[in-house]
């Protein structure tokens, strides 16, 4: 990335994971400067239009973070703790969780107070709709008031409010982009995805029952995580009208969890043409938290008029390209291992 460009200047930090990779992958479609930071390397598309640095690095070490985003007009911050097969259960007492998730946004705002750029910079930052704790009714619209119940969700909380604090302080111009349950339509490397529509085809493959913590008429707006890069990239371009703010990020659709895990195990019937599986209801597990048991349904028409951006990757859609994909990638993987 030649600091003579004339280009805007994107930092992706987080740009290793799923939702960094779908990122990647739409801002290195637009003529700008893109620099990726993961903790791994992060894949890039062939012939991008952008011209892109990738580094690896962990931000959690000194003077690394004050280099990734050196001369950055924008940064796409997406890093969040990762540990076992989930991201958002994290423990009270997790000083490692707390450390990535809440303290490297501090450490952001330090670094850019020191470097005074002429201009404050955009930070987008990836939130989660959960972060209002329990929904009064409907679909949540951003009005409300904020209560979250998670430590994940109040590490979120944290954060989005420092950054609205230094947004008001004129370091840096943020906005929160509250995102949805995100999924993925099987375009990148499987070993990526770590969310429940994965985890249930993978189990649906294995020839196991999907199992429900409750009744399955819990709801969830569930978000294609190409459709969430899409929304970060039309965020970059309207982020004056966005700064100092949340945004909802979703679909504003209303899918239960029975009729999600049963669209799951008939993708996956489809795709092995082998029988579905039964979807069954079990007792909470051991690391349930209230908010499983909770709607969370958004009202995306703020973010959509502001931005002009919405939804448009149909869920059944990428239950089935994700169902072959997988059905692919587990059948390619268990005939490798008996090889050898």
């Amino acid at each position: 990335m030649s600091s003579k460009s004339s280009r805007r200047s994107v930092v992706v930090l987080g740009a290793s994971g799923l939702l960094g990779t779908a990122v990647t992958r739409e801002l290195a479609g637009l003529p700008v400067d893109l620099r990726v930071v993961g903790r791994r390397l992060t894949s890039v598309p062939e012939r991008p239009v952008a011209d892109v640095e990738v580094r690896t690095a962990d931000l959690t070490e000194p003077h690394e973070l004050a280099r990734a985003i050196a001369g950055a007009d924008a940064i796409v911050h997406l890093v969040a703790h990762i540990a076992g097969p989930a991201t958002w259960r994290v423990s009270a007492g997790d000083a490692v969780a707390e450390r990535v998730n809440l303290g490297l946004v501090h450490d952001l705002i330090s670094v850019l107070r020191a470097q005074r750029p002429a201009t404050p910079p955009v930070v987008l930052f990836a939130g989660s709709m959960s972060q209002v704790g329990h929904p009064t009714g409907g679909r949540i619209d951003g009005t409300e008031p904020d209560n979250p119940l998670t430590t994940y969700d109040r590490q979120k909380q944290a954060a989005e409010n420092a950054l609205k604090a230094a947004t008001a302080d004129g370091v840096l111009r943020g906005a929160t982009l509250r995102l949805a349950t995100l999924f993925s339509q099987g375009t990148d490397s499987i070993s990526l995805d770590r969310g429940v529509v994965s985890a249930m085809a993978r189990r649906a493959w294995a020839g196991e029952p999907l199992t429900m913590w409750h009744d399955g008429t819990v709801k969830r707006d569930l978000l294609c995580v190409d459709d969430a890069a899409a929304a970060f990239a039309s965020a970059l371009d309207h982020a004056d009208a966005l700064a100092g703010r949340h945004w909802l990020v979703g679909t504003g659709l209303a899918t239960s969890i029975a009729d999600l895990f049963g669209s799951i195990a008939e993708a996956m019937s489809t795709a092995t043409g082998k029988p579905a599986v039964p979807v069954i209801s079990t007792e909470p597990a051991g690391q349930s938290m209230q908010t499983d048991q909770l709607d969370f349904v958004l009202d995306p028409g703020p973010f959509g008029r502001a931005t002009g951006w919405q939804a448009r990757i149909a869920l059944a859609e990428a239950l089935k390209r994700t169902a072959v994909a997988i059905a692919d990638h587990a059948e390619r993987t268990h005939a490798a291992t008996t090889s050898a």
